[in-house]
């Protein structure tokens, strides 16, 4: 498996904590390394304020990442990125900073809860 600095080129946007929802509370039933679910901002509106194309690469206890076959635990940390680059620069540097809370969102369900514990390469990262 290649982690998403090997295929994009530079490192994370920003680290996460997170807790994702277990089946019987409506999350999935079960979650491989490089989830591809999306972002939405705590408090914002999915339908007014959309979701974001921020996928997590999830992260052991050491902080290297899972491999692609391991089931990921209910919580941890998770590297984030940003997928479409200038948004970085339109929307994620002014909202994104430690403490912020936001939602791993699958479709129009929300599967995890997260916050931001550490910014990693969101101001330096490509923004086109």
């Amino acid at each position: 498996m290649k982690s998403y600095a090997h295929v994009r080129g530079h490192g994370p946007d920003f680290v996460v904590r997170y807790r994702l929802y277990p089946p019987s509370a409506g999350g999935r039933k079960s979650t491989l390394q490089h989830l591809r679910c999306d972002f939405l901002y705590a408090g914002d509106d999915p339908q007014a304020d959309g979701i974001f194309a921020i996928h997590p690469e999830f992260l052991d206890d050491a902080g290297v990442p899972l491999e692609k076959d391991v089931t990921v635990p209910l919580e941890g940390k998770a590297s984030m990125w940003v997928l479409f680059p200038a948004m970085r620069s339109t929307v994620h540097r002014a909202r994104i900073a430690v403490g912020v809370r936001g939602h791993f969102m699958e479709g129009a369900r929300k599967v995890g809860d997260v916050e931001v514990i550490e910014i990693v390469g969101l101001h330096e990262n490509p923004t086109s």
